[in-house]
């Protein structure tokens, strides 16, 4: 029960940081945007770690490089996200996005990548992204 909160806000924090973000761009531009708001998630983020003083230190040390490069892709995440929401309006992006996941997670999951146990993966979950997909063409036109 609590994941399913956390995936909730976490998904409601997405939706706001990029509506929020978009508006952000039209006035310092979108690269400038993206500075900011992984500037101000640095902040936030070790803000919280210093109150909360969970977790271990040293662990930054055993993180495997590839997985270091994950923050990086946010500035991409970021870049995406307002330029969707400022050409095709923010359900239409949050959908898509919505779907990228989906099916990037349905791959991840029934091949075991990046170390996650395998999922058994099959026509009922391909049935539920083929819905999201008709359901974003229905919310289109």
């Amino acid at each position: 029960m609590k994941g399913s909160i956390y995936a909730f806000l976490g998904g409601a924090f997405l939706t706001l940081q990029g509506v929020a973000n978009a508006r952000i761009s039209q006035d310092i531009g979108t690269w400038q945007t993206a500075t900011l708001t992984q500037f101000t998630g640095f902040v936030t983020a070790l803000l919280i770690l210093l109150f909360v003083r969970d977790g271990n230190w040293r662990g930054f040390t055993q993180v495997k490089p590839l997985y270091l490069t994950g923050g990086s892709l946010a500035a991409f995440i970021i870049f995406g996200n307002v330029t969707a929401i400022q050409q095709i309006g923010v359900t239409l992006s949050i959908s898509a996005l919505l779907i990228a996941q989906l099916v990037l997670t349905f791959f991840i999951d029934s091949h075991g990548w990046f170390g996650v146990a395998k999922q058994k993966m099959g026509l009922p979950q391909l049935i539920g992204i083929g819905m999201m997909i008709a359901g974003v063409v229905i919310l289109k036109y």
